[in-house]
């Protein structure tokens, strides 16, 4: 594949393994991207694999993958919530994009319900923990090999 998935990762998720193991597990965002490093050599494909707790870098990536990624895999935390800017930068990116939360966000707060980020999404995957970024990789590479 020419150019790679970036996965990017919101506020907060630099504390997995240690904020709320009972409900994000105790996996690290290192562990995380580990696995899915190795995912994408087994699908042979590149990622681009990054955290940021602050909106305008994500923004700022996503503006970036509309020139050099395949798709978008992310997990924008909170912001999935909140955020209209993430969502206007994934719809101009225009690239595939697979939404991911670790917790199904349909059995927490009432405010967790609602994502921007779905409006923009193929798919989203929620609530099978860090298996839900191995999950998206492959759905991507397929989404991308159909093309």
């Amino acid at each position: 594949m020419q150019s790679s998935i970036h996965i990017l990762n919101g506020p907060n998720l630099n504390l997995l393994g240690k904020r709320e193991p009972a409900i994000y597990g105790t996996d690290t965002l290192d562990d995380v991207r580990r696995a899915c490093e190795a995912r994408a050599r087994k699908l042979d494909i590149a990622v681009v694999f990054r955290q940021s707790n602050h909106e305008g870098q994500l923004v700022d990536w996503i503006q970036e993958a509309r020139d050099t990624a395949a798709g978008i895999v992310i997990n924008a935390g909170a912001l999935s919530h909140t955020s209209i800017a993430i969502l206007d930068a994934l719809q101009a990116a225009d690239k595939p994009v697979i939404e991911v939360h670790l917790s199904n966000i349909y059995r927490r707060e009432v405010f967790r319900h609602h994502s921007y980020v779905s409006a923009a999404a193929k798919g989203v995957i929620c609530g099978l923990g860090p298996i839900g970024y191995l999950l998206a990789l492959d759905a991507m590479a397929d989404l991308l090999a159909s093309r």
